[in-house]
């Protein structure tokens, strides 16, 4: 198993271009089943949940064409099985919602439930929902969700319960090919969710709404191919930010969207970051200083995402003065702490492990510490950046997930960083 070595002290200073969205590429890739024609991705980031999404649409007898640019071409009408197994979707929550496409498409699908990250429960009983309300049958047999339509899929209004962004996209899709209207309302406002309608916009849905909590989706017969281009990640272009800002750095990402990222960027102006925005790029300069610590709560977009409360974890367990940071979305997602506190950070739970008091030290003490999320591996790595000695951090494959050349990256910025080959 793969490990990374992070010798600290560097100060992050450099340029790096922001890769495609993983939560948007994936969608598409799901999205693709509801196209009659073949559908081609670029701006996709070579990660290995890209991967896991290609190898479930070859089980499924998908024809998946690869190109040297991680160009991805899509031929959903070859399509052979409607069975999404456990050995692939247990690995990655996202490949579910392989769900919707095929009833809407096909008339039937059989999917596993889903895995992914640790992160404490995240039923997909409003997808479920969302999907019955539409016409389905949906049955639960042995860990698997089989859902089946009699004809077409039928328009409907349909309330979620409460916002979410796996839910709102995975009713949207189903609902692209339902015979008449439907109307969404209390929908996630992510930005995917506006880049996955329009995608399926441009293969001939028509979506409207997408990135309010409304969203009107007029069904049509059939959809045809298309060719998109994935926007950039924005919690790539913020860990490389906020890793920078650790580490009293500078760094420019270019290809990026910086109106995607306005309550990310408040919060490290408070830190004490020199911020500067152009049409595609961000910068921050943190003239050599220590951050500030910022106190934050987690929450749907727009606000401060959950995929970022670890690394602004990383940053405040090294800044100056006592933060307090609370977690709204995910339960379990404070397991990085216990890592950071062996490295010598001061950081203590609170509310039932939903809140952390963060009191900032001068600098953190290498150790081995152990990844056990996306989002918490790459808060570690930031840990060990700005920590005295070489910290080994163990089970990155969680990393490899969501970030495209994290090493490489960091190198280019003057990081001294490799990866072990177990």
């Amino acid at each position: 198993m793969d490990k990374l070595l992070i010798r600290g002290g560097a100060c992050l200073n450099g340029e790096l271009r922001a890769s495609g969205a993983k939560n948007s590429a994936v969608l598409m890739l799901a999205a693709s089943l509801l196209a009659n024609e073949p559908v081609r991705l670029t701006n996709v980031p070579h990660l290995r949940d890209i991967t896991t999404m290609i190898e479930l649409l070859g089980s499924l007898g998908v024809e998946v064409v690869i190109d040297e640019k991680m160009g991805i071409e899509i031929h959903a009408n070859t399509i052979k099985s409607f069975r999404a197994p456990y050995d692939l979707v247990r690995t990655m929550r996202a490949s579910f919602l392989v769900l919707g496409p095929m009833l809407a498409h096909y008339g039937q699908a059989e999917v596993s439930l889903p895995g992914g990250c640790a992160i404490g429960p995240r039923p997909v009983d409003q997808h479920l929902k969302g999907l019955a309300a539409l016409g389905a049958n949906i049955e639960m047999d042995e860990g698997y969700v089989k859902a089946s339509v009699d004809g077409r899929l039928k328009g409907t209004r349909f309330i979620f319960d409460f916002s979410t962004v796996g839910g709102t996209e995975h009713v949207m899709m189903a609902a692209t090919l339902a015979e008449g209207e439907t109307l969404l309302e209390n929908c996630a406002r992510e930005p995917e969710i506006v880049d996955l309608a329009d995608c399926l916009n441009e293969m001939g849905a028509d979506i409207t709404g997408a990135g309010t909590d409304t969203i009107r989706i007029r069904g049509v017969e059939a959809l045809t191919g298309c060719d998109h281009r994935v926007i950039s990640d924005r919690v790539e272009t913020a860990s490389y930010l906020i890793a920078a800002a650790a580490t009293g750095g500078r760094v420019k990402m270019k290809g990026t969207v910086p109106v995607h990222l306005d309550a990310v960027l408040a919060k490290l102006t408070e830190a004490g970051a020199r911020i500067e925005t152009g049409e595609d790029w961000i910068s921050l300069d943190m003239e050599g200083r220590r951050p500030r610590a910022v106190s934050l709560v987690t929450a749907p977009y727009p606000a401060f995402p959950t995929d970022l409360q670890a690394q602004i974890l990383a940053m405040n367990a090294v800044s100056e003065g006592t933060a307090t940071v609370r977690e709204t979305i995910f339960e379990n997602r404070f397991m990085h702490v216990h890592e950071m506190n062996r490295m010598g950070a001061r950081i203590s739970l609170e509310g039932n492990n939903t809140t952390a008091i963060v009191e900032g030290v001068e600098r953190l003490k290498a150790a081995p510490v152990m990844a056990n999320d996306l989002r918490a591996s790459v808060s570690l790595v930031i840990a060990g950046l700005v920590a005295e000695g070489d910290t080994v951090v163990d089970r990155i494959y969680h990393i490899d997930r969501g970030y495209e050349q994290v090493e490489e990256k960091l190198k280019n910025l003057g990081a001294d960083i490799t990866r072990i080959h177990a």
